[in-house]
């Protein structure tokens, strides 16, 4: 008979938790027109307005080869602007898009607050510090 060990169960419960979280989300962000990606940039962009575009590329969730892209539609849409500086492209959120911004991330924020009800303070803490702690050693 087979063992599955520990590690590799943590693993798949890990992957199911977050796929679990995953779609109860993106369904939040869909109310609002947003895909995943289109939520990373708001939030990177809402908090940190004027950064090069090669400085977003680096924090996303996306690969570079899609960052262009994915900045085009939601400049398309209307949610920010590129202003040259040099050879790189500043990002700003345009009014429409600082307004989604303050009406989503709170809302995003909450949503995923109430993922992590059934921890307690310690075991959030204690969890956050695991996830840390196997993050940084993967890099």
């Amino acid at each position: 008979m087979n063992h599955i060990g520990p590690a590799v169960v943590s693993w798949l419960r890990l992957a199911r938790v977050f796929h679990k979280g995953e779609r109860t989300l993106l369904g939040q962000l869909r109310c609002h027109g947003l895909s995943l990606a289109q939520f990373d940039v708001l939030a990177h962009l809402g908090a940190a307005e004027g950064v090069t575009q090669q400085e977003l590329a680096n924090k996303l969730l996306v690969t570079k080869g899609n960052v262009t892209q994915l900045l085009d539609r939601m400049t398309l849409c209307g949610l920010l602007t590129r202003q040259p500086d040099g050879r790189a492209n500043r990002l700003y959120l345009t009014e429409k898009g600082r307004h989604l911004f303050t009406e989503v991330i709170p809302a995003h924020e909450e949503e995923i607050a109430g993922l992590f009800t059934t921890l307690t303070p310690e075991e959030l803490a204690t969890f956050a510090t695991l996830l840390r702690k196997l993050d940084h050693a993967l890099d």
